[in-house]
């Protein structure tokens, strides 16, 4: 039995039969855009996942094969982020595979799949991985087909949620600079972190995404909403522009010939499309009160206020704050971004008191550094790009970091899969 999956009929009832399986009696359908690292031991696994990567239905998926098995995947993800899905191979018994995959589930993420390709032809082993939270184990060697029908299967499910992570960035007051911190933390996110990111640029009628991505598509927010009855992955790619290998932008139409007024859902389909292809949706909302605004906010996983430190932000971002605990009572408060602070002469609250008196996280105090902003967005860069070294371009790695939840998990030092294993141990 070259590569089967253990879900076999036969199996579950604990036959340990060795014929082959055809692989076209399984559907193989298309993967979302997706993050994928490998850990491989036998070159023919390395080149068959290889292989596989390029296949049109993984076409979306950005795929890393590496050398080493378990252990050069936990050494990676000590100090590194998980992908979405993670492929480890292991040619050890029973008792050493449950060992090894025991101490990478200490570092691996929340919401990680993770495959394991093995040697050992064992329903009882297969049974134990499944309860410690592995979400597939096949037996190798592996061919093409299974390998992309078995990744199918994690994101095939129409009915389930959505699972791209969404994240809201509006600003307390007009020109606080929501959109720039949006864009420099889409940015750091794909680039830094390595995870595939979408966002949308819901400034309808003065969106700047265009200008700070150096875009300018003929299509955006307003084709996707346009038609939501055909609205799917396959349109939506059409209508993203491309600003790097890894992020994607939504554009605002940014003209006036027209106002934006919708009925409150009227983003839902896009956003629910976004998230069910991209790992990370950002939302960059206007600074407006309207009903789709406020329930948009009331459905998406995280809120970033931005605020400059004066009384007049103080104030709208603690209506904000507390509109927010009402519209999400059993949620996380939003994060709070303090920016321009330190603009000289300019009377300002201290970032602890600011934070203190709205009872939020601080995710960032970003100082105000017009020429570095001014400079990178004349050139269609984000502040990363135009200079890496910049004590600015940390702090939006270090918010990618945290937003991700990516700095939650590496405190915690645990995962869904860590947390199921703890759990069976009991």
């Amino acid at each position: 039995m070259s590569d089967i999956a253990y879900k076999d009929a036969g199996m579950a009832q604990g036959q340990n039969s060795t014929s082959q399986l055809s692989t076209s009696n399984f559907q193989i359908v298309s993967i979302p855009r997706i993050s994928v690292q490998a850990f491989c031991l036998d070159s023919r696994t390395a080149e068959t996942i290889q292989n596989a990567s390029v296949d049109r239905r993984m076409s979306k998926t950005h795929t890393m094969v590496q050398q080493g098995g378990v252990t050069a995947a936990i050494d990676v993800f000590k100090s590194a982020a998980t992908p979405n899905l993670l492929i480890v191979e292991t040619l050890s018994n029973s008792k050493e595979v449950v060992e090894e995959l025991d101490q990478l589930a200490e570092v691996c993420d929340a919401g990680t799949n993770v495959l394991v390709i093995g040697r050992v032809n064992d329903v009882d082993l297969y049974r134990t991985l499944i309860q410690r939270g592995v979400s597939e184990y096949i037996v190798g060697p592996i061919d093409i087909a299974r390998l992309i029908n078995t990744i199918g299967q994690f994101y095939s499910d129409t009915s389930a949620e959505p699972f791209g992570r969404t994240i809201a960035v509006i600003g307390a007051k007009g020109g606080c600079g929501a959109s720039s911190i949006a864009h420099n933390l889409s940015w750091s996110i794909a680039k830094k972190l390595e995870n595939d990111v979408a966002i949308a640029d819901l400034d309808l009628p003065f969106g700047t995404a265009g200008l700070d991505f150096n875009q300018d598509p003929l299509q955006g927010v307003m084709e996707a909403i346009a038609s939501p009855d055909r609205l799917d992955d396959t349109l939506l790619d059409r209508l993203l522009a491309k600003c790097n290998d890894r992020l994607s932008l939504l554009a605002a139409p940014a003209t006036l010939d027209q106002t934006y007024d919708f009925e409150p859902d009227k983003f839902d389909q896009v956003i629910e499309v976004m998230q069910k292809g991209t790992p990370t949706v950002v939302l960059d909302l206007p600074h407006s009160w309207n009903g789709w605004v406020r329930h948009i906010l009331a459905k998406v996983d995280e809120i970033i206020i931005v605020a400059e430190p004066d009384l007049a932000n103080l104030r709208n971002a603690k209506n904000l704050v507390d509109r927010i605990a009402q519209l999400r009572p059993n949620d996380a408060k939003p994060y709070l971004v303090l920016n321009k602070v330190n603009i000289p002469k300019r009377p300002e609250i201290k970032p602890d008191e600011f934070s203190r008196a709205l009872n939020v996280v601080s995710l960032a105090t970003i100082p105000f550094e017009p020429a570095l902003f001014g400079t990178a967005s004349n050139n269609g860069q984000m502040i990363a790009e135009f200079e890496s070294r910049h004590a600015v371009a940390g702090l939006f790695e270090d918010m990618a970091v945290k937003v991700t939840g990516k700095a939650e998990m590496q405190t915690k030092n645990k995962s869904l899969f860590a947390a199921l294993i703890k759990k069976v141990r009991k």
